[in-house]
């Protein structure tokens, strides 16, 4: 009878130690990506919408500076972290090492304009992505989600969930750094 009452136990202590061994310690929201080191993907053309700020219908890197990055952010007004994420990235868009492109996923336009009215627009560029096709070939599991993209349409980094100033001093200012000494060194 404590043998039936033990084996429960038992096969408990066994899965909770697997589980605990297999945690690593890595961050969550540095999620590998098939992108990092490869060229950002294309946009379709009909994805723009005329009614957003912007008329661009597709991202092009080519008219960045030479001391510029990108920084590509999925987000929607449904989404809660998006919310949190803003004020850093209307702190971003002051930055002119940054140009910030918004793609705006799978969300009513009159709700994106409201967000972005209600919090400010800190994007340079502004797309939709009603039907998920862009987020899929950028990887994305969910909003929010960013990346950095140097001036050759590189993706250097992918960061998932809402940035913050931590994850932008840990893993994105650095890489802005070195792009920015390589091209000052160029010169």
């Amino acid at each position: 009878m404590t043998f039936i009452r033990i084996v429960p136990i038992g096969i408990f202590l066994i899965f909770a130690s697997v589980l605990y061994l297999s945690l690593d310690g890595t961050d969550p929201s540095k999620l590998p990506s098939q992108l990092e080191g490869q060229k950002a993907p294309k946009l379709p053309e009909s994805m723009g919408s005329s009614d957003f700020e912007s008329s661009a219908t597709s991202l092009s890197f080519s008219d960045l500076k030479k001391d510029q990055f990108a920084l590509v952010n999925f987000w929607a007004s449904w989404c809660a972290p998006c919310k949190i994420e803003h004020p850093i990235l209307m702190s971003l868009a002051k930055d002119e090492r940054f140009v910030l492109y918004g793609i705006n996923y799978k969300d009513k336009e009159s709700a994106a304009r409201d967000f972005l009215a209600e919090l400010g627009n800190p994007f340079d560029r502004l797309l939709s992505d009603n039907e998920g096709r862009a987020a899929i070939d950028w990887g994305v599991y969910g909003v929010p989600e960013t990346f950095l993209v140097d001036q050759n349409g590189t993706v250097l980094l992918r960061h998932v969930g809402p940035l913050t100033e931590d994850a932008l001093e840990r893993n994105f200012l650095p890489l802005v750094q070195i792009g920015t000494t390589e091209f000052t060194d160029s010169k």
